[in-house]
């Protein structure tokens, strides 16, 4: 801007001092009463558009009134799957439910008063830092080892055959899930069946 205006008093002062008069006068002495020094001039707009362009038809209205707070817990943020699937990390201990080997890390909860393949006696946490799989694999199973004992120590002779551990992989423990769950099988693999809670 500074540069333009001196651009333009450059050229008012050349051509004033060649207008042929034999008085050489300085620019400050000049006798112009108009004012030979040119003054920027700032244009606005004396007219503002009466109208503000208009939204596109496609856009939704927003709605008027919003939740006025979010869920705490995970369970109400991902959908229920069919069938009473849920992840195994959300299964909390008393739970009983059917695995189905063709969906690993899924458990079908059933009543506990049903035929079922497992019971979960314990849901803990893993801390630590692992990198492969092998490593949380051991980690959980010894985060199992104790209460699974205990638990299956008190059932009648030939309730439990099993014990099942499920415990994230690599890739989902670094994203945070680190929950193993602990639970009594009645026959992992086979045919046999929980029909009760376990005592």
């Amino acid at each position: 801007m500074i540069v333009a205006l001196g651009a333009v008093a450059a050229v008012v002062l050349v051509a004033t001092s060649d207008d042929g008069s034999s008085g050489k006068q300085s620019p400050a002495e000049s006798s112009d009463t108009t004012g030979s020094t040119p003054t920027p001039s700032l244009s606005i707009p004396s007219e503002l558009p009466s109208e503000l362009p208009s939204l596109p038809s496609g856009v939704p209205d927003l709605p008027t009134d919003l939740p006025s707070g979010l869920p705490t817990d995970l369970e109400s943020l991902l959908p229920t799957p069919a069938g009473n699937e849920v992840p195994y990390y959300m299964l909390k201990a008393g739970d009983c439910f059917n695995v189905d080997s063709s969906k690993p890390g899924q458990a079908a909860k059933r009543s506990c008063r049903t035929a079922h393949d497992a019971e979960v006696v314990k849901v803990t946490e893993l801390a630590g830092t692992y990198s492969t799989d092998a490593a949380l694999k051991k980690a959980a199973t010894d985060l199992c080892e104790k209460p699974l004992q205990a638990k299956a120590a008190k059932q009648p002779a030939g309730t439990v055959r099993g014990t099942l551990v499920q415990y994230p992989d690599s890739t989902g423990f670094k994203l945070g899930i680190d929950n193993v769950a602990c639970s009594l099988a009645a026959d992992p693999g086979g045919n046999r069946k929980l029909t009760k809670p376990l005592t």
